[in-house]
């Protein structure tokens, strides 16, 4: 039966929930434990896919078609267990499951009350095809003393109190700040916060210190005593250079013994860890360093672009070198040329990832139009295939009007919304005017790769592959043909011919444009072949200049 740890986090945000429970779950996993990992989201939306990534950073979409929390990406990367729809559960889903259930008269006329049935949902949804797993760990997201999270920990509290200490615990993520007038770590924010957590009947087993320095062992065993846990279950939680540093510095401070302490089960023997030693090594030592340009729109906050970030980074690694990201405002583009040469000279590949909306458009077509002529590896992907595709459009097909009906009607619309496709058996469709939540081509999609082709070489000669979508458009099959004759090749189409899935220039040193997300499914350990083979253009790039 699978045993739940529940982690929280007090005194500020963004204190690395996420990273904490993915760390613990590599570690778990490294000593031949089964792991699944969930995250609660306290707020009201039903997911995050109508949320700005300026609200929530990115999102993570998983192979059935979830919207869901970045951190999913994070549990993905560190275990290379798949999420799904049943990992993620925000406020908003769960009371409209309810209220659905009200609606349909399920409840029997009883009055529907937070407790017992929303916390009973909660429950249902932790709890949800566990049986397979040794462990499932659970982050809560928000932070203790936030009336949005009272509903989760009261549930979780419950939940723990029906499975008992043997399938139980709780992780509690705070901090211990450096005061540098006093010249000292202080730890009554830590004190206060379990006070908090306290106040809701939860006491935790393990408290994770977010911290920039030792802590003294004074300040441990006072924490350790005002906390009401055991010295050893007071982990440093130490500012690392690279996330995939943090699982090996849990270990050195003795969380996955403590936790496996905690559940009564043997902690002596080592996890096999040399795999993350070895990732961590070809992250601190590169044999060089090429930059990539990122041209987007959401650059102001690089959580937008999380899973991005990384998969450039497994690029990396694949080769032995450090991904330099020079993040550009596409905006700027926008003000002529010689901005667009300013930026982007010297760079050893741009890249042009997702989004949604007209800001910025100009600016990344600039930017396509300089790698294509610059012949400079150049990556589109999802909207950055569809820019591409403006570009050659515009410019070697001499259509000044190509534009895309996501910014409005236009003539030559060699982008267009997206309103049927096929989904295994199940025909799927949306209109112009519905909703926006939930109505995109979400989850994984077969694309068939063109024999001869740079896309096919880079996944190593498969004839299709499986990969994951979340887009409202798509190019228009209708300039297949003309695009062609222009010398983009259509390299990987849907099953059935009706939906471009992959474009590239056949002569360019590394010209690819695809229309599903590749980042959501490269891993540090796994490396995507389309960022390999990117970095590696980049690689070669460098050694020319």
């Amino acid at each position: 039966m699978a045993r739940f740890v529940f982690i929280t986090g007090g005194v500020v945000s963004s204190l690395g929930k996420g990273i904490a429970a993915a760390s613990l779950g590599a570690l778990l996993q490294a000593r031949g434990y089964r792991v699944r990992l969930r995250k609660l989201d306290p707020y009201l939306n039903v997911d995050p896919g109508t949320m700005s990534p300026y609200q929530h950073g990115e999102v993570f979409v998983t192979d059935d078609g979830a919207e869901a929390d970045l951190d999913l990406g994070h549990y993905e990367r560190f275990t290379g267990v798949h999420a799904t729809q049943a990992d993620n559960w925000t406020t908003g889903r769960l009371y409209s499951d309810v209220i659905a259930k009200e609606r349909r008269g399920d409840y029997l006329g009883a009055t529907v009350q937070v407790i017992p049935h929303i916390t009973d949902a909660m429950k249902d949804a932790v709890q949800a095809d566990t049986d397979a797993y040794d462990f499932v760990l659970v982050e809560v997201g928000g932070t203790v003393g936030d009336i949005e999270s009272l509903p989760f920990l009261e549930a979780m509290r419950q939940l723990a109190n029906e499975l008992g200490p043997t399938r139980s615990m709780f992780v509690h993520v705070t901090l211990v700040p450096y005061i540098p007038a006093a010249g000292e770590l202080k730890t009554k924010p830590t004190q206060h916060s379990v006070k908090e957590l306290l106040g809701v009947g939860i006491q935790p087993q393990v408290l994770l210190c977010r911290c920039d320095r030792p802590i003294p062992e004074n300040e441990r065993r006072k924490i350790a005593l005002f906390c009401n846990v055991r010295p050893e279950s007071v982990i440093p939680a130490y500012d690392a250079k690279s996330i995939y540093q943090v699982p090996l510095a849990y270990h050195a401070e003795g969380l996955d013994r403590e936790v496996l302490r905690h559940f009564n089960l043997s902690i002596y023997g080592e996890p096999r860890l040399d795999a993350w030693e070895r990732i961590v090594e070809r992250i601190t030592n590169p044999e060089g360093e090429v930059t990539i340009a990122v041209v987007g729109k959401y650059t102001g906050l690089l959580d937008a672009y999380k899973s991005l970030n990384e998969a450039l980074a497994h690029g990396g690694i694949a080769h032995n070198m450090r991904v330099k990201l020079d993040w550009v405002d596409s905006e700027i583009f926008e003000r002529g040329e010689d901005e667009v040469v300013r930026r982007l000279q010297g760079v050893h590949g741009i890249l042009v990832p997702g989004g949604f909306g007209e800001r910025g458009t100009g600016g990344k077509i600039e930017a396509v139009r300089f790698a294509r002529e610059r012949r400079i590896p150049f990556f589109g992907i999802c909207f950055g295939m569809q820019m591409a595709c403006i570009e050659a459009a515009r410019n070697l097909l001499n259509i000044p009007g190509a534009s895309s009906t996501e910014f409005g009607p236009c003539a030559e619309p060699v982008v267009g919304l997206l309103e049927e496709w096929t989904r295994g058996n199940r025909v799927e469709k949306r209109e112009a005017g519905g909703d926006l939540g939930g109505t995109m081509r979400l989850g994984q999609y077969q694309a068939v790769l063109a024999e001869g082709s740079l896309v096919r070489a880079a996944y190593a000669g498969a004839a299709s592959v499986m990969e994951r979508h979340r887009h409202r458009f798509e190019v228009n099959i209708a300039y297949k043909d003309r695009l062609e004759a222009a010398g983009l090749r259509f390299s990987g189409m849907s099953p059935d011919g009706s939906l471009p899935e992959i474009i590239e220039i056949p002569d360019h040193p590394w010209f690819i444009g695809v229309q599903y997300h590749p980042e959501l499914k490269s891993k540090p350990f796994e490396p995507h072949p389309l960022f390999a083979g990117f970095v590696g253009a980049a690689v070669k790039q460098a050694r020319l200049v």
